[in-house]
């Protein structure tokens, strides 16, 4: 086996197989979070300062001014649940769970290895690209981790793995495909489904029935949701499917989260929506994290301390959270599914992800780099 403190810099590129003989390389994309207290700021600085991300009237002076503001705070937020984001750990724990099952379901692409692309820590896109050429890897499958597209997280992540491949000049050095949504995949609403049973499995049984589940996405600057971005309505597809499949009858909402900066934000925020809830005598409420894959400061900061307060002073005697996904076995297993039917469709990305928002007017938007032909190479090598 290779050993893996030789393969530098990218850490979460290196469980599985030896570097030679690598057939697929998947690209696990996500903004990732400052894993120590000190890459608090650097990791807010780049934040406000990428417009694919939020748009701030004078960027180059009020992003800085910003995240420097607000850093202090934040840093304190990552110091309460453990000195920095868990977001990388549970990562490489889905990558190594997903290569697993990968290398058994689909031989005919093993062997499978992950690479992970954080956009504002490392690893990054850049780390990604020069780890998988290490590797002798020419078949690449960019996987966004966040179920629903949006221009914001799916659409930034790629458009910045493509300008990774210009800077390190790796860009014919793969064939590659890409999985930019996956909100209604059947793992991933199974595995979603487990976890809302689990949280209503902490309520006493006859409250259980009377309890509103609450699902709660990442908000988005309102300016990116006007040009038309899909976000919202494939939350909404999560959301209903998790529900028909529940098979229950409990009263269920759907509210967003972390909206920060001057700017307005799509709602109903999920702090607002628990003052109101205690307001009219809700008493029993399941919050469940609908758009993230893995715990980190927006689940174990801002779900589960800070809007446990708003629930507590608001009068609802129980607040509970769903679990995360993380590493959970039905997930993994959701994980390796999508690639293995991905990579078997033969597609280079959905049939969606060409059609660009009404409103685009960035011209990086929607490509694909090096667009492997029908998956064929894959089977040929």
């Amino acid at each position: 086996m290779t050993d893996v403190k030789a393969v530098p810099p990218n850490r979460a590129a290196t469980p599985g197989f030896p570097g030679a003989g690598i057939k697929t390389g998947i690209v696990m994309m996500n903004l990732g979070g400052p894993a120590t207290l000190e890459e608090v700021e650097p990791f807010l600085l780049e934040l406000f300062a990428d417009r694919e991300i939020i748009q701030l009237p004078f960027q180059r002076w009020l992003g800085p001014f910003i995240a420097r503001r607000r850093t202090p705070k934040v840093r304190g937020l990552y110091a309460a649940i453990g000195g920095g984001s868990p977001i990388l750990r549970y990562t490489e724990a889905q990558g190594r769970g997903m290569v697993a099952r990968l290398d058994r379901i689909s031989p005919e692409t093993a062997p499978h290895k992950f690479y992970v692309a954080f956009r504002y820590t490392r690893p990054g896109s850049n780390d990604a690209l020069l780890a998988m050429r290490a590797d002798g890897v020419k078949r690449a499958v960019a996987f966004t981790q966040y179920p629903q597209f949006s221009c914001s997280t799916t659409g930034s992540s790629l458009n910045e793995l493509w300008r990774a491949a210009s800077r390190t000049g790796l860009c014919d050095e793969f064939e590659w495909s890409v999985i930019d949504r996956w909100p209604v995949h059947p793992g991933f609403i199974d595995a979603m489904t487990e976890t809302v049973r689990d949280g209503l499995s902490q309520f006493d049984l006859i409250d259980r029935d009377r309890t509103l589940i609450l699902f709660s996405a990442h908000s988005l600057p309102l300016d990116v949701i006007d040009r038309g971005d899909s976000y919202p309505q494939e939350v909404g597809a999560s959301v209903q499917r998790v529900i028909e499949q529940l098979g229950t009858q409990n009263p269920y909402l759907l509210a967003y989260q972390s909206d920060v900066g001057p700017v307005r934000w799509l709602g109903p925020s999920t702090e607002q929506v628990l003052r109101r809830l205690g307001a009219r005598g809700q008493k029993h409420v399941l919050v469940v994290p609908i758009a993230f894959t893995s715990d980190h400061i927006e689940t174990l900061s801002e779900l589960d301390r800070e809007y446990g307060e708003v629930a507590h002073q608001a009068g609802i005697t129980q607040y509970k959270r769903a679990p995360a996904l993380n590493d959970r076995p039905l997930f993994l297993d959701g994980l390796a599914h999508i690639v293995r039917d991905h990579l078997a469709s033969g597609e280079t990305h959905s049939t969606q992800y060409r059609t660009r928002c009404a409103g685009c007017t960035n011209p990086q938007c929607r490509n694909i780099l090096n667009p492997a032909s029908s998956g064929s190479k894959i089977a040929r090598r």
